[in-house]
Formats: structure tokens, sequence, C-alpha cells
């Protein structure tokens, strides 16, 4: 019997295809056989990939494979995505035409600029750092749009998966240690609520043992019978206004029930001979597509040398980490398109160029277009462990012509650090992606005027959802990353080596990664990185700092010259993987 969560019908349906031996292939990597192509879903989670690509085989088009696929990745990764959360999705309709989900969470209508100002930490753990979650909103809104198999068919297989238990892998593992490293206390054993999913016998589960979530199970099933408002009205959303209440919280029940999703304009430029799509603020996708506008403007980039590659793609990074902290919500931030605008546009990416210099690095205040920051560092702490609370998905489906690149988040690993016992959703803790003035967030991200807290307004989030096209308008790549402040400068690194360095995306994947978001002053380099380049960054004057792999997670799709589709799941996380139909 194939390996499935779609239910009686569904097996029924597929009986009559053969199962594809992506089932046993290694899980992080699976190339499209030429003969069938036709879709692929990628996800941190090969089963929930599998989920995606099996509701494409029984007539689903791309968005219902990213509904299923997310509420997976919400069931088997509960501790950084799921409803309780929210983010964004760029979706490629069958005219080629693009549209930007924002479903990003909101500032409960209570919300103040100094809520936090005399407890910082309130805005990481408890009720209090609950912003309104919209991931469900925003599923609901792209499947009633782009979808074609009813809303209970795509929802219900999360819900049997939830009930019927999931293995821990080691992806999970690694995800609970940092989560307790991150929080200072065993709070997977010690707080009941916790307690019930992963320590039922006293004791933290582990490689290898079953957790069930039963009561997310049940909310799961209501939704997929009664729609998204389930949750967003009525016991189920009492209850999880309850908990954020009883917590410490000041969200109400009329904040669920006047969220709404955000249609918005993508954003967009050239590179090479390539368009890039991406999510516009409060997403970085402008960011994003900044650092890669101005790797564009040098024309020796087939000639140089890996270390001088290295220099410029870290100093566009910082011109582009800067240029960010003047980024904030569109509704409340006057001139944000305008401002998205000339960081896309080819003037402002050679003026960019021009500041470079291949042989040093530049002062901090420098790469700072308002130079609100100097070269000293007055925050050293920064977190440094795989503390992040985000997941990407990717789908593409030929036949209808439909594509999406999501990213969704609970913010820090486990959010909030609260579950909600009784419909078991995990509380964001999303208000930390607010500024607060005079304190970094948790990413080490300088307080910015642009992203204080106001009521209902949306945090700037480093969501950097991206779908390419080429010169003639036909799909090329779906890729997306999660990582905290690391999504941006993950996601460009991947769409760099394979859009301008030529390497397979398997190859780019793989790739060691830096990161330098310019302040705090240093760029981390993978430990995979060459020491003589290493060496070289330094003695052009950067602040460099080795760090292990899985600081980024990026999931991409690629489609080939031929046509064939490649889906490839990042390899620093043990259990991703991509699918095809």
């Amino acid at each position: 019997m194939p390996t499935s969560w779609l239910g009686t019908i569904a097996l029924v349906l597929l009986s009559g295809i053969p199962t594809s031996s992506a089932a046993f292939i290694p899980p992080n990597e699976y190339i499209f056989n030429p003969s069938n192509k036709a879709a692929a879903v990628v996800s941190e989670n090969i089963e929930c990939s599998r989920l995606g690509r099996d509701l494409m085989r029984i007539g689903g088009n791309a968005i219902d494979a990213i509904v299923g696929t997310q509420l997976c990745v919400g069931v088997t990764a509960m501790y950084h995505s799921g409803i309780g959360g929210g983010g964004f999705a760029v979706v490629r309709d069958a005219d080629g035409n693009y549209e930007v989900v924002d479903f990003r969470e909101s500032a409960p209508a209570a919300a103040t600029q100094d809520m936090f100002n005399d407890d910082a930490e309130a805005s990481i753990a408890g009720g209090l750092a609950v912003a309104v979650p919209g991931e469900l909103k925003g599923l609901e809104y792209m499947h009633n749009k782009y979808g074609s198999l009813p809303w209970e068919r795509v929802v219900m297989p999360a819900s049997h998966l939830a009930r019927r238990g999931i293995t821990v892998n080691a992806d999970m593992v690694r995800y609970m240690k940092a989560g307790i490293e991150d929080a200072g206390r065993n709070f997977l054993v010690e707080d009941p609520d916790w307690a019930e999913i992963f320590a039922p016998n006293g004791t933290l589960v582990g490689l290898g043992d079953t957790i069930y979530l039963n009561h997310y199970a049940e909310t799961l099933k209501t939704i997929a019978t009664e729609g998204a408002d389930a949750f967003y009205t009525g016991s189920l959303a009492a209850s999880f206004v309850r908990t954020v209440q009883e917590t410490g919280g000041i969200m109400t029940l009329d904040d669920m029930r006047s969220y709404r999703v955000e249609s918005r304009q993508p954003i967009l430029t050239t590179f090479r001979n390539f368009t890039l799509i991406s999510a516009g603020a409060p997403a970085s996708g402008a960011v994003c597509l900044n650092t890669l506008k101005i790797l564009e403007q040098f024309d020796d980039h087939a000639t140089a040398d890996t270390n001088l590659t290295t220099h410029r793609l870290d100093e566009a990074s910082r011109f582009a980490y800067g240029a960010r902290s003047l980024l904030g919500d569109p509704s409340f931030v006057a001139g944000m398109p305008a401002y998205e605008h000339r960081l896309l546009s080819a003037a402002d990416a050679k003026a960019i160029r021009a500041k470079i210099r291949d042989d040093a690095t530049l002062p901090v205040e420098d790469y700072d277009p308002d130079r609100r920051h100097g070269s000293e560092d007055p925050h050293p702490h920064y977190y440094t462990t795989p503390g992040y609370g985000t997941s990407h998905v990717a789908a593409a489906h030929a036949a209808s012509g439909l594509a999406v690149s999501l990213t969704s988040t609970v913010n820090l690993l486990f959010g909030a650090l609260r579950i909600d016992p009784r419909t078991g959703v995990v509380l964001n803790n999303e208000m930390n992606d607010f500024s607060i003035p005079g304190v970094r967030n948790a990413f080490g991200f300088e307080p910015s005027p642009a992203n204080f807290i106001r009521p209902h307004k949306r945090p700037l989030s480093s969501s950097s959802p991206v779908l390419v096209e080429d010169a003639q308008g036909n799909l090329r790549m779906a890729v997306g990353a999660a990582g905290g402040s690391r999504i941006i400068s993950a996601t460009a690194q991947v769409l760099w080596r394979v859009l301008e360095q030529g390497l397979s995306l398997a190859d780019a994947m793989r790739a060691p990664r830096l990161h330098d978001q310019l302040m705090p002053n240093q760029v981390m380099l993978e430990y995979s990185f060459d020491n003589a380049t290493a060496a070289s960054l330094r003695e052009k004057g950067h602040n460099v700092t080795w760090v292990g792999e899985g600081l980024s997670a990026v999931q991409a799709i690629h489609i080939l010259d031929d046509g064939v589709f490649e889906a490839v799941g990042e390899p620093r996380q043990r259990n991703s993987g991509g699918l095809t139909r």
C-alpha cells in the first residue's frame, strides 16, 4: 500500500499508479524523470513532500499541494511552523501573473510602541509575545482562489498524521535540543502542556520514538469541515485567546475575528537574463534581490577568483542589510513602494557597486543609508544556534501553470514557549520581530523606527520567497529559506550560484554559506569554507566568525532547459526532500 495520508478515497484513486521510487531515495535530493515531467514539491520533511506529490497525483495543483504540505510541516515540525504563525507566499497563476499573499501575523489592537521597554524578554516568551496568527487564513485564501481539490481533502491528511503519530527524526532531536538551550530550561519536560506530547512518560522523547498531537488533530479536523473561520471565531479562537491571556498576553477575540489577508503586488528585478519575483515589505524580498542586483554590476564575475567573489558577495550583503533598516509595514510606513523600487533599480545597484572596494571592507556607517550605526557593537550578544522557528515549502505544476514559494514561521523555536492545551496550537512570538527602542531583537537586528510597534501593524520579516522566470517568461525556479536573519543571505546565495555561477541546484545547496547582516559587525562562515578564503577576507578587514552548518535551510525547485524538474531539499536538514509527480 503506498504511503499516504489522503484517506481511503485517495488510496483507491492511487491504487492504479505505481509507487514512485522517490519513497526510497536519499531524502535530500530527487531528480525528476524526464519521461514524466509534470510537477514538483519540496519541504523540510520528505513525508510532507510526498503528501503534496500525492495530492497532485489525484488531480490537485501546486496550490493544493502547498496547502497540504504546509499543514503537514506544521505537524511534523510544530516547533517552528503551524497555524499559530504566519508568513508570505509568492504565487504564479496559470497566465503567468504574480501575486504576493501576505498572511503575516499582526500586532493586537492593544499593542503599544513601549510595551516591552521594561522587559524585552517578554517579547520572546509568554502571551505578550504573541501576535495575531495568519497562516490558516493565508492558506484558505490561496486555496479558494487557485485550488482545485476540495478544502477538506487537502486539510485532512495533516489531521490524520497528527492523530496517527509522527516519528521523532534527527532534525526534531536537533531542534528540541536547540529550543531547550535557547529557553534556558527543559520546558518540554517541565511544562505539563508540552510534556503531554514530548515527555508522556516523564522523560524527553528521543530518536525513533513516536509523538501524538491529538488535540491538534481534532483542531485540524474541525478546520477541514468548517473552514478557517473555525479558528478565528468560536470555541477554537476562544481557547487560543484564553491561553494567550492566561500567560500574560493582550490579544482578544476581536483581534482574531478582524484579521485579514493582504494581497500585494510583487516586487521584481532582473538578474542577468532572468526576472526575479519576490515579496516586498513587510517581507525582505527587496533585500535579497538588492544583494543580487549589486552583484550583477561586476562584469568580470566569470574570471574573478573565489576569494574576490566571496568578498564582493559579502560587501553586497552588507549594503543590502543596511538598506533593510528603513523597511516596514507599508500600511504604516510611507514611501515603501518607491524605496523598494529604488533598491531594485540598476542605477542604485551601480552606485553601490562604485563604493565597493576589491581590496578592503568599509566602516559600518558607510553601508547604512541613515548612518545610525557606528563601528562599535554596543550589544555583543547574538544568537548563533539553529534557534529559528521558520519553514519554507515550494511547489510547481506544469499542467496548470501554477507555482508557489511560501515561507511560514512562529518566529523562534517553539514560538513563545507556550502551547494551547485545548487546541494543540503553538503560540508564536512574532512581537519580537518588531523593533523595541534601544534593544536588539533575537536575531541581532538593530532597532528601527520604521519597525516600531503599532496596533494591527505587521512586523518586518526576513522572509524572502522567490520565483524566477527566464527571458521567454517560463518559470525556472522557486526558492526560499528558513533561518531568521539568515533567510535573506541563504536565498540570495543559492540563486547566485545557480543563475550566475552555473552550478546545479544540488551543488548550489551544498556550497558553504556566509552571513553578514552588517550589525553585529562580523561575517559568519560555515566550517566548510576554505581557509584561504577566510584568510583573504580577514586581510580585507572582515571580522570572520566560524559557525557550524545549519543556521539556514533552503528549499528549492529548478526547472532545467529541457523542462526537467529538479527538487532539492536542504542538505543541512537530515529529513528534508523534494519529490515530483
